[in-house]
């Protein structure tokens, strides 16, 4: 990395860590207790704690995707193999969407619980579900067969 980039980082990090740190303290000073009672002393020192964290999150997240962007851009060989992967990630999310059900949530007992009603939300609740077990068996399966290959290799 660049040494004045290196150096210009550097300097915004301990920025933000001093303004972080200024906030801290003046939570700490306040008090737990106080600042848990206060409408106005909340609003007055965890708001502006809160909405600079969320500035922070906000610009890390864009610089994050605009850099990652950019060097796919600069690199057709991974931008290729970034589409393909976005393209099958796609498609086990239709197969999931698929195999959700957009049936009526349910307790022990049969009865629909509060909000469980059939519809949209519960189909993608369960397409979720399904995501997250079709992605979960797939590395599952990668790490055994990982396994395997060390097994035998040795």
């Amino acid at each position: 990395m660049n040494s004045n980039l290196s150096k210009i980082l550097t300097i915004i990090s301990g920025i933000i860590g001093i303004i972080a740190i200024f906030f801290l303290v003046r939570i700490v000073m306040e008090g737990d207790d106080a600042v848990k009672e206060s409408v106005e002393l909340q609003n007055s020192i965890i708001s502006p704690y809160v909405s600079f964290a969320k500035i922070i999150l906000i610009i890390t997240a864009v610089l994050a995707v605009v850099y990652s962007l950019v060097n796919l851009l600069k690199n057709p060989k991974q931008l290729k193999k970034s589409l393909i992967s976005v393209v099958v990630l796609g498609v086990l999310l239709a197969l999931a969407y698929g195999l959700a059900s957009d049936a009526a949530v349910t307790n022990a007992a049969g009865n629909v619980i509060k909000d469980g009603e059939a519809g949209s939300i519960s189909k993608w609740v369960s397409t979720g579900i399904w995501y997250s077990v079709i992605l979960g068996g797939i590395g599952l399966a990668g790490f055994l067969l990982d396994f395997v290959r060390s097994l035998i290799s040795k």
